[in-house]
């Protein structure tokens, strides 16, 4: 009898191994499912922040000195321009309107003319609509040639770099005025190296 009820334990005991196992796998699908889950609405998170909110952008050249040294990182604001428009004095992150058939490249520059203005360089000096621009970001008067009054015209902007030494920016000057939709954001801070940490 000891050995009948031995070997009818043993009988039992793996029923109900077999069936704490039937009950774990579910378990462990739930939990591989919940962490898909969660890395897949993460991903997607990521993306929409990067394609409509924010992203991080690196200086390239030397165009937007002094403000900007290369190889600076900035936080760029993409979400401040679906629900407003650029104003004078800001850096925005722009798409290369002379780069035809070429692999787009994006450029930082500073907002000078908004739609409507008359923008004119003359005796080295910037003016809109007729009166003397301040610009305390510059370290130089501009260097390049003269350039007759122009109107920007509706929907569009007229961006230079900060760097106003001869040939040291390729902006507004070459390519002309820019539209809304070229412009992907505004560079609000440096963000790296951390002894540069400011706003814009």
């Amino acid at each position: 009898m000891d050995r009948f009820s031995f070997d009818g334990g043993s009988s039992g005991e793996a029923e109900g191994q077999e069936q704490l196992g039937a009950l774990k796998r579910p378990g462990w699908s739930k939990e591989l499912w919940e962490w898909v889950k969660t890395v897949g609405i993460s991903f997607i998170l990521v993306t929409v922040l990067h394609l409509f909110v924010f992203n991080l952008s690196t200086v390239e050249g030397h165009s937007m000195e002094p403000t900007l040294q290369e190889k600076e990182w900035l936080f760029v604001n993409k979400f401040v321009y679906l629900i407003g428009t650029p104003k004078i004095g800001d850096v925005v992150i722009l798409e290369d309107p002379s780069a035809f058939g070429k692999e787009q490249e994006l450029l930082v520059k500073r907002v000078v003319g908004l739609p409507g203005d008359q923008i004119e360089i003359s005796d080295k000096h910037l003016y809109r609509n007729g009166e003397l621009v301040d610009e305390p970001y510059i370290d130089t008067d501009i260097e390049d040639l003269d350039m007759m009054p122009l109107t920007v015209e509706a929907g569009s902007y007229y961006v230079m770099g900060d760097n106003r030494h001869a040939r040291a920016s390729k902006d507004s000057r070459m390519f002309g005025t820019v539209p809304l939709s070229a412009i992907e954001g505004k560079a609000q801070f440096i963000v790296w190296p951390y002894k540069q940490i400011k706003s814009l």
